[in-house]
């Protein structure tokens, strides 16, 4: 126990073999040129470890990420010729000198770029099922995949291993919401895809977009998220009112007033010349009767329409 701790503690390179432990190895008849290193020999198909050569490793076809941003890939390049591979890819054997990548491939493309034949790697046995399900879940835990890739690598999980967005989550290690709210992003149109790719707009923008069918209605916030820098709020408000139904326009209802028959107009007319001035006639609301406004300006005014009144009523 205590020799395991000590070879912990110095690092990974503890864990490969001495010069005299690769000369013994050499002697033996049979044993491959890579070598291999077991944590435990009960453990031996499983859970070994090994210095494969880069060339013998062939991509993941279940890797979800279709993206790698190449100035973090020079960075990690950079770091790997200085301090070398922190934590070991993780690959299965695919004949006797033949690796398939089931996890890092991040890391395994970085080591290319910095030069490096060999990496350290964990060679496990593992179906397709267990692969893509090893390579989503170290990647989205890990790698900090564009959310696109995330919800493309949950939604092969569902076509391509029969598991249900319950079963996902589990494997994951996310709400169940959570897995559902991603994969409703494959949803949006493909330009709105390639936005949240790309990083120009969040998940947030994008779901506050998802209640949009038109997709002209999608691209015009696409645009305005870009050059206006619009929060997921401003893009809920715009949302909702593209949703709001069109309220009809209210029927401007003309008042009685406007309404007066041609024959009360005729006859507030002539009643305007006989006194002299302004009369209104106003019909009442139930057709029967109604009242005449008679305008004065000042008490002769009045006294002088109330003798008219009584010398012609």
């Amino acid at each position: 126990m205590s020799k395991q701790k000590s070879a912990l503690g110095r690092g990974l390179g503890a864990l490969l073999p001495s010069s005299e432990e690769e000369e013994a190895a050499a002697g033996a008849p049979g044993i491959e040129s890579t070598r291999l290193y077991n944590f435990d020999e009960r453990m031996r198909a499983a859970n070994t470890i090994a210095e494969v050569e880069v060339a013998r490793v062939s991509s993941n076809p279940f890797q979800p990420r279709t993206h790698f941003d190449e100035s973090a890939l020079q960075e990690l390049a950079s770091s790997i010729r200085e301090l070398g591979i922190i934590q070991p890819i993780t690959v299965r054997k695919r004949g006797a000198d033949r690796y398939e990548l089931i996890s890092g491939e991040r890391r395994l493309k970085a080591a290319s770029l910095a030069g490096l034949m060999v990496v350290p790697a964990y060679i496990r046995e593992a179906d397709s099922e267990a692969m893509l399900e090893m390579a989503i879940v170290e990647n989205v835990q890990r790698e900090q995949l564009n959310p696109i890739e995330i919800a493309l690598g949950y939604q092969r999980l569902i076509d391509e291993c029969s598991l249900t967005q319950e079963q996902v989550a589990v494997k994951i290690g996310k709400n169940r919401s959570t897995i559902a709210n991603f994969l409703r992003l494959l949803k949006l149109p493909a330009v709105i895809q390639a936005g949240l790719r790309d990083g120009l707009l969040t998940t947030g923008h994008a779901r506050a977009m998802l209640p949009l069918e038109n997709e002209d209605q999608q691209r015009s916030l696409l645009e305005e998220i870009h050059s206006n820098g619009l929060s997921v709020r401003e893009v809920e408000q715009r949302v909702k009112a593209m949703l709001a139904p069109t309220k009809p326009k209210k029927k401007v209802t003309k008042s009685k007033e406007a309404v007066v028959s041609v024959e009360m107009k005729a006859l507030s007319d002539r009643m305007q010349r006989a006194a002299g001035t302004k009369v209104r006639i106003k019909p009442s609301s139930t057709g029967k009767g109604g009242r005449v406004e008679v305008e004065y300006y000042s008490d002769d005014d009045l006294g002088r329409l109330v003798d008219f009144f009584e010398n012609n009523g």
